[in-house]
């Protein structure tokens, strides 16, 4: 018999998004033309940020790398998928497993908590515009920058050194299109209870308190933006706003996911789908449209390009 604590499962199988070929076709041909068009937008995003010396207040700062994130984490699920789609056996390593489930919130983490930091940094240009220069100075900036990769590395540490303590006996079919803490756990072959409740205070309850601080702290911007008659009020409104949809588009699915036990809902798949491939890209481009700044750069950027 085995040693209660050893990993005899060597690979993992995919049970898919949907067994029908033909939605399967749909998601992937969707998935393909939005991921060539605007995973180089995300790009040119950074690229104008780098190159422009007039881009160089703490906002863009934290755009180009809230860019990067999401350009990055559209690579940790979308290829593997899309490849899956036409794979009569969708098999992922038991360490290739891991290494996904790890990046997946290391990244997902780093940008929930880089989403605070942009919040604080619109709190201070909006509500204490005369102290703005001085709290975020380049030092203090910096420091804002590193925590979320930092924050983001512990969170994803803590669930891949949860999940490596588990024994993994059989079944393996993971019943998703890619490799997650609730999926993956439910393969374990020993009571999971008390691993499921310290992931949803890991995920779920870090998850929940970081979107009500984000509203709470975007309200108190918009009732002063509200009482104020500055002439930059519509510009405010404006960025609090973007600001305020993207922590909808991100929170919302990883608040479905994983803030209630580990069951499965039928939705799951569907939610995940959103989270994992189509919203990442999204925030950064919806971010652009709705700046001027960035928006007038690119164009400049894009233009030089194409006279060189």
């Amino acid at each position: 018999m085995e040693t209660e604590n050893r990993t005899v499962v060597t690979e993992f199988i995919f049970t898919g998004l949907t067994e029908s070929l033909d939605i399967q076709r749909l998601v992937f041909v969707l998935s393909l033309i939005f991921y060539i068009i605007i995973l180089p937008g995300n790009v040119f995003i950074i690229l104008t940020i780098i190159s422009d010396p007039g881009l160089t207040a703490p906002l863009y700062l934290f755009l180009g790398n809230l860019a990067f994130l999401d350009a990055s984490y559209s690579f940790i699920v979308a290829p593997r998928m899309l490849i899956d789609i036409f794979s009569e056996k969708k098999i992922i390593s038991y360490k290739a497993c891991i290494t996904q489930l790890f990046f997946l919130h290391f990244l997902g983490g780093g940008e929930f908590l880089l989403l605070v930091v942009m919040a604080f940094d619109r709190y201070i240009a909006i509500c204490r515009p005369l102290y703005y220069s001085t709290v975020m100075n380049p030092r203090v900036c910096y420091v804002m920058l590193l925590a979320p990769w930092l924050g983001g590395f512990i969170h994803s540490i803590i669930q891949v050194v949860l999940i490596l303590r588990l024994p993994f006996c059989g079944p393996n079919h993971l019943d998703n299109f890619f490799c997650d803490v609730p999926q993956v756990i439910k393969l374990a072959c020993t009571d999971t209870f008390a691993v499921e409740i310290l992931m949803i205070f890991n995920s779920g309850l870090l998850t929940l308190v970081c979107f009500l601080g984000l509203l709470t702290s975007y309200a108190v911007i918009l009732c002063h933006v509200h009482r104020s008659a500055s002439e930059g009020k519509n510009k405010a409104i404006s960025t609090c706003t973007t600001h305020v949809i993207i922590i909808f588009l991100m929170f919302g699915p990883a608040i479905f996911i994983y803030t209630r036990p580990f069951t499965a809902l039928s939705a799951d798949k569907v939610v995940s789908f959103f989270h994992t491939v189509i919203f990442p890209l999204l925030n950064p481009v919806i971010y652009t449209l709705r700046n001027q700044e960035v928006k007038t750069s690119m164009k400049k950027l894009f233009i030089r390009q194409v006279i060189c």
